[in-house]
């Protein structure tokens, strides 16, 4: 019997895509984010919609051309939050606080800069980690690898190499 004119199955079409949704709702707004700079980071960065300060990397960011508008302004105003002092973009981290690996990096060759990176102790930020299945994976890998804290936002994988106990948020 049809009470709304449409099946079972009608009505429950498109549930089988909640499972990346549901698995995120609970950090929704920085709710159920027990790490305080992880809040912070939700509230302080991910919310703002602005730039804190305009910066060098926001022009950098934007030249890439691989990097949509609003994931630089985020990336700028995180630089700016964390109060890092030198930022590279791809293959400059030398001597940098801050590396931001953008979607044209080479997918074979993430694993290495985040194992380099967590030696150093450069804060990591992977662009489009679900490009590709094999990026997919390798920010997978990096992430069950990775000594410290990390957060998704589906935009760029944050891999902070710092005091920070072992945690995975996805936002």
């Amino acid at each position: 019997m049809k009470i709304s004119g449409r099946t079972i199955l009608q009505r429950l079409y498109g549930f089988t895509r909640w499972g990346n949704r549901l698995s995120r709702v609970r950090y929704f707004r920085g709710h159920g984010v027990h790490s305080p700079f992880v809040y912070s980071i939700v509230r302080k960065v991910f919310m703002r919609s602005d730039l804190m300060r305009k910066s060098d990397l926001f022009d950098r960011l934007l030249l890439a051309g691989d990097i949509p508008y609003k994931r630089v302004v985020e990336l700028c105003n995180l630089a700016e939050h964390c109060s890092y002092q030198t930022v590279g973009l791809d293959y400059e981290r030398e001597g940098c606080d801050f590396v931001v690996l953008s979607a044209k990096f080479p997918t074979e060759e993430l694993e290495a800069v985040a194992e380099a990176a967590r030696i150093s102790g450069i804060t990591l930020a992977i662009v489009a980690p679900y490009a590709n299945r094999e990026r997919n994976e390798a920010c997978r890998r990096i992430v069950a690898a990775h000594h410290s804290t990390t957060v998704d936002n589906r935009g760029y994988l944050l891999v902070f190499n710092n005091h920070l106990p072992k945690q995975h948020f996805k936002l």
